[in-house]
């Protein structure tokens, strides 16, 4: 796609993706910047009401803003951006792109695996015994054991569906809450902008960006890509953290993955987000391995933290805990409901999300399916991991002129109000759906990992004139890397 040599204009472009740049503008304080987006297709992409290319688009194009604002602080000059909407589109599916060599040297899809498959068909909308629409969520064991427990049921499409019919819809709500499980019930858009979570959220700028302590400036100098030398601890999994941290990476960050052995994963999502990244173990409850993990922080740029509040607090490494080992720190926090309210302590997924902010009714009633119904693309996990490393960037920005430490938050639901404020499209029908073989074929990158063996995936969107976002090492294998940074 050719570059715009002319300068920042918005006017030409569809109004949502006009109207969400102009909102994530305005978290970035300021003025318009100076170079030419390019744009390329338009809604509809997936057979939804919702504006979801025109959505990431926006958000894809401000992190090359973001990302042109660290250029710029590193050697006085911005570069021309230039995203494909049916790109940008497909990348929020990136699993059902992703080929693998055979032995026979061709390269075929990977199924999902059989957990994965059963999470899909128990996983959705079931009617309460009050004419209400529950979504209890059931990935990962321990997980849903939990809502399992609840329900008193087996994980089967009859024992769930059976079993929610038996509850009112806001107490087996609070139930799965009170069990520490993950579930919410169906609301209309209205009903959550009502409710005092919506509330609270709608308060609040999609992405919340906070000076929380006061430090000396950090300035960016040199480097060839906008985020070199960048140290980020992607304490993450499944799905929006780990996009997070790949994107940073696709722009020059060194992405440390730490995990332990014992804490579960799904495969197909490890594989699809860890591109970029090293990755190693390291066992908080080991005093030995969480001091290394300690001085892996004083050393640190930015922690990326997917943990329930107040989890890592227990183990020494809560938010201000953090900000004592590091002055200077930018901490993203990536929740499901949020920095505060009253589900703030909540779990939560791309499911879940969907369902209490409104998005299954709106879709439900959009196809005319008698009941709610889930928008299949996960755009709010993707969404919130772009938004995620977006704040980072704008953060580093702010660092790197003024100082100080930062609390970055982003969610699930926010993400979800942010697509619901774009508006509804008047037509879906003639979507496609997905790119077409010859389409994906431009955008494959070829890698070698070191459990998956050669692969086909989507590579990085964005377009940048300059410094082409592109990944330096292929996705690893979980714990295959030192606990180290690499030497600058």
């Amino acid at each position: 796609m050719p570059f715009q040599s002319t300068e920042f204009n918005l006017t030409d472009k569809p109004k949502g993706f006009r109207s969400a740049i102009e909102e994530l503008l305005s978290i970035r304080g300021l003025s318009n910047p100076s170079e030419g987006i390019g744009l390329s297709g338009a809604d509809p992409f997936y057979k939804t009401p919702y504006k979801v290319g025109e959505t990431v688009s926006a958000v894809l194009t401000t992190i090359g803003i973001a990302a042109n604002d660290l250029w710029e602080l590193r050697h006085g000059r911005r570069q021309g951006l230039a995203v494909d909407l049916a790109h940008a589109a497909a990348s929020l599916r990136t699993v059902d792109y992703t080929r693998k060599q055979k032995p026979d040297g061709l390269y075929a899809p990977v199924p999902p695996s059989d957990s994965m498959a059963q999470m899909l068909t128990v996983t959705q909308p079931w009617a309460t015994k009050d004419s209400r629409w529950f979504l209890p969520h059931l990935n990962l064991p321990s997980l849903s054991q939990k809502v399992l427990g609840v329900l008193q049921c087996e994980n089967t499409v009859e024992g769930v569906s059976s079993s929610v019919g038996r509850w009112k819809g806001e107490d087996l709500e609070q139930a799965i809450a009170d069990a520490g499980a993950c579930g919410g019930l169906i609301r209309t858009p209205a009903e959550w902008l009502a409710h005092p979570q919506g509330q609270y959220l709608s308060a609040r700028p999609v992405i919340e960006i906070r000076k929380v302590r006061e430090g000396t400036p950090k300035p960016l100098v040199g480097g060839t890509r906008p985020l070199d030398g960048i140290r980020t601890l992607d304490l993450t999994r499944i799905l929006a953290g780990p996009i997070a941290g790949r994107t940073l990476g696709e722009h020059g960050a060194d992405v440390l993955m730490v995990t332990a052995p014992h804490l579960p994963q799904v495969a197909e999502h490890v594989r699809d987000t860890s591109h970029g990244k090293r990755s190693c173990f390291l066992d908080f409850e080991v005093t030995e391995q969480a001091a290394i993990f300690r001085d892996l922080v004083q050393t640190a740029d930015v922690v990326i933290d997917g943990y329930r509040p107040g989890a890592l607090t227990k183990k020494g490494f809560g938010r201000e805990q953090l900000f004592d080992l590091c002055p200077g720190l930018i901490h993203l926090s990536v929740s499901c409901f949020g920095s505060g309210g009253p589900f703030q302590g909540r779990a939560g997924w791309e499911q879940v999300a969907q369902a209490v902010t409104g998005i299954c009714h709106t879709y439900g009633e959009a196809i005319g399916a008698g009941q709610p119904k889930l928008v299949f693309a996960p755009m709010c996990d993707y969404l919130t991991g772009y938004l995620g490393a977006l704040g980072v960037m704008l953060a580093l920005a702010r660092r790197a002129k003024e100082g100080g430490s930062y609390e970055v938050n982003v969610s699930l639901c926010q993400s979800a109000m942010f697509i619901q404020r774009r508006g509804l499209l008047d037509s879906f029908d003639a979507a496609p759906g997905s790119m077409t073989d010859a389409e994906v074929e431009k955008l494959y990158v070829r890698t070698e990992t070191p459990n998956h063996g050669k692969m086909l995936t989507l590579g990085p969107v964005l377009q940048m004139s300059e410094t082409m976002p592109r990944w330096v090492r292929p996705a690893p294998h979980f714990g295959m890397d030192q606990p180290v940074w690499l030497s600058t």
